[in-house]
């Protein structure tokens, strides 16, 4: 058993590299620059985690946090906003590429692959032509698609530490699904809305992207905390205890009204009413997604309301 869970911590840690190896691949293809190599030096805190962890803690996780996810996403966040910028920035240039929008297309992609024939040399270069020729928007989505998928799966992969139960792992990859799509949702919708004449929006957008990722390596949102009867009878003793009770008895509930306002929604929304009101750019489901975030915040806000009142000291009866 032990094995089995080494073994899954060096996969999941391979198969992170391996897909901010072919992102920075992708950003040499189209810059066609080989500087663009030194993004591999961003490997060097994940490749330093996979050493220390799997050497002193045989691959278990922390509780609280996880550094290999954090470290994965320094590796490939900088490989996607380049690619991201020249997208931007060379749109209406773009060559005609072949695009994966219907079933049709994927298996003319996977039928010429099948007929790459030849000398290992011709074989690469030949597949290398082929995967270049697929459209940079296409390139893009699926590297957002990947590493997304892949943040939930190598969650699920990665060793229990800490004192996590599995309980806790599974409200956490439920969570992870949810953020996920709407993290793919808010990239792939409002990036498109984007116009020639507004290059600074992309900044904005991928500096928000970049800032909601950051919840993938905390786990606090399934953190629980189950105080004794005695302490918290002693705690409802003492005047201005409002602020202990909450923390003990609603940590995770707060941890997930930070998460929304600070990190998700609330970004979010601020994105899109500046996307509508400043650039304006108004269509149905810009509006629908600006509504739904709106209606998200302003729950939190009911919720912490709720949660406040639920913890404020109750005033005793008289005694007769």
């Amino acid at each position: 058993m032990q094995f089995l869970k080494f073994v899954c911590a060096v996969v999941t840690r391979v198969l992170f590299l391996l897909l901010s190896l072919i992102a920075v691949w992708r950003v040499i293809s189209v810059k066609n620059d080989l500087w663009f190599w030194l993004l591999t030096i961003l490997y060097v805190p994940l490749l330093l985690e996979t050493i220390v962890t799997l050497k002193r803690r045989r691959g278990h996780e922390y509780k609280w946090f996880s550094p290999v996810i954090l470290f994965f996403l320094i590796s490939i966040i900088p490989s996607i906003w380049i690619l991201e910028l020249h997208h931007q920035e060379n749109k209406s240039s773009n060559p005609q590429c072949k695009k994966l929008d219907s079933w049709q297309n994927v298996k003319s992609m996977v039928e010429s692959f099948n007929n790459t024939m030849g000398p290992d040399n011709d074989t690469l270069k030949a597949i290398e032509r082929r995967l270049s020729s697929i459209c940079p928007n296409d390139w893009i989505l699926a590297l957002h698609q990947a590493l997304l998928i892949l943040l939930i799966l190598g969650k699920w992969l990665l060793p229990l530490g800490g004192g996590l139960t599995r309980d806790e792992l599974s409200q956490l990859l439920l969570i992870f699904v949810g953020t996920a799509a709407d993290i793919l949702e808010f990239t792939s919708e409002t990036l498109s809305d984007v116009k020639d004449s507004s290059p600074h929006l992309v900044y904005i957008i991928l500096a928000v992207w970049t800032w909601s990722m950051l919840q993938f390596p905390l786990h606090l949102a399934v953190v629980t905390s189950k105080p004794g009867e005695s302490r918290e009878e002693q705690v409802e003793e003492q005047q201005g205890c409002c602020r202990n009770i909450l923390l003990e008895r609603h940590s995770t509930d707060i941890w997930n009204i930070v998460e929304s306002l600070f990190i998700q929604d609330g970004p979010f929304l601020i994105v899109r009413l500046t996307v509508i009101i400043y650039f304006e750019v108004f269509h149905q489901m810009l509006v629908f997604f600006a509504i739904k975030n709106f209606l998200v915040v302003i729950l939190n806000f009911y919720r912490l309301v709720v949660i406040c009142l639920d913890v404020r000291p109750k005033s005793r009866s008289p005694t007769p």
